[in-house]
């Protein structure tokens, strides 16, 4: 890149590198990340440790993404805001899937519904804004997880909570599922936090490309899933691709 400063693009690469840790780094693994030798990884994380970007595990031993850096314009949207912002394409993805769609941020460990449209033609439906939803056992908490590396440090040690026979309160198989996430795009939960009910969710980014919130539906198995519980793709694709509208509603992807 012309004109660009090599150790400050180094040091991006290493927060980029340690970004997707879910557990603290060893030196090495983010030398071989960054491909770099160690000493200059070692004085670059030392520096960055010094102003706070990257945080010494100090069991470990290993370099984790510190809290300066996470709160970074954590205040960069508010609730309203995203809501207003996303109100025409949730209408529109219940409209078109025949499903209640939910809109969630993260927020004290848990994912809030910022906003929630009804499915369309179902009687008797109550209204979820303000509800906090767990992050291991929904597809809109796996979403926000899966690109949160805090907030899975954040999670319980030992088994999570079980709410159905089909969550997992496995840490290493939920990792398991985050990283599939991150790959695909999208996340599903399937009977797992409530029985008889399916839900996909999408990430919603900002105009820096951090994932910000997360857009799904959620209804019966038999409606979101095929015969073998595996998401509908027509239902993925309507997911996904309201999570990209509502993202450039943000800014994400536009001209500066």
């Amino acid at each position: 890149m012309s004109g660009s400063i090599q150790s400050v693009e180094r040091a991006a690469a290493i927060l980029r590198a340690l970004a997707v840790e879910a557990e603290p780094a060893s030196l090495a693994s983010v030398a071989l990340a960054v491909d770099l030798p160690k000493p200059t990884v070692h004085g670059l994380l030392a520096t960055l440790v010094g102003v706070g970007f990257v945080d010494r595990d100090p069991a470990s031993g290993g370099y984790l993404l510190g809290a300066d850096v996470l709160t970074l314009g954590s205040d960069r949207i508010d609730p309203n805001e995203l809501r207003s912002r996303a109100l025409n394409w949730t209408d529109a993805l219940a409209a078109r899937t025949g499903e209640a769609v939910r809109l969630a941020a993260l927020s004290e460990g848990s994912a809030l519904v910022v906003h929630h449209v009804f499915r369309p033609d179902a009687p008797g439906q109550s209204i979820q804004t303000g509800t906090r939803l767990p992050l291991h056992a929904t597809a809109l908490g796996k979403v926000l997880l899966a690109f949160d590396p805090a907030a899975v440090r954040s999670l319980p040690k030992g088994e999570l909570d079980s709410f159905t026979f089909r969550t997992s309160p496995d840490r290493s198989t939920l990792l398991r599922q985050l990283a599939d996430v991150r790959d695909r795009g999208w996340a599903a939960a399937v009977d797992e936090h409530v029985p008889g009910v399916a839900e996909l969710a999408a990430a919603v980014r900002d105009r820096t490309g951090a994932v910000v919130a997360a857009v799904g539906v959620v209804g019966d198995v038999d409606r979101v899933c095929d015969s073998s519980l595996r998401p509908r793709e027509d239902v993925v694709r309507e997911v996904v691709a309201v999570g990209r509208s509502v993202s450039r509603e943000l800014g994400h992807g536009r001209e500066p």
